[in-house]
């Protein structure tokens, strides 16, 4: 029987990912979290060119938010 060992190198319980946050938020080579930005699902048209192809690109996550993120998504 295999033991399972989570971060702090003891066993269960684990914690469970937020699948929500998962496919919301990534993790970069750096350690910091990544996310797509806001505004970009409808209400375009008043919306510049050049305003929507910045909203295209992802961001790094603001550090306030980084503890709570952290907590949903410990092993990514």
């Amino acid at each position: 029987m295999a033991q399972y060992l989570n971060k702090r190198g003891d066993g269960m319980p684990k914690i469970k990912t937020h699948r929500g946050a998962a496919k919301r938020f990534s993790v970069t080579g750096t350690g910091k979290i990544k996310r797509s930005r806001a505004n970009t699902s409808h209400i375009l048209t008043p919306k510049t060119t050049k305003r929507k192809r910045n909203l295209r690109k992802a961001t790094i996550l603001d550090k306030t938010n980084e503890k709570a993120i952290r907590k949903l998504i410990p092993y990514l």
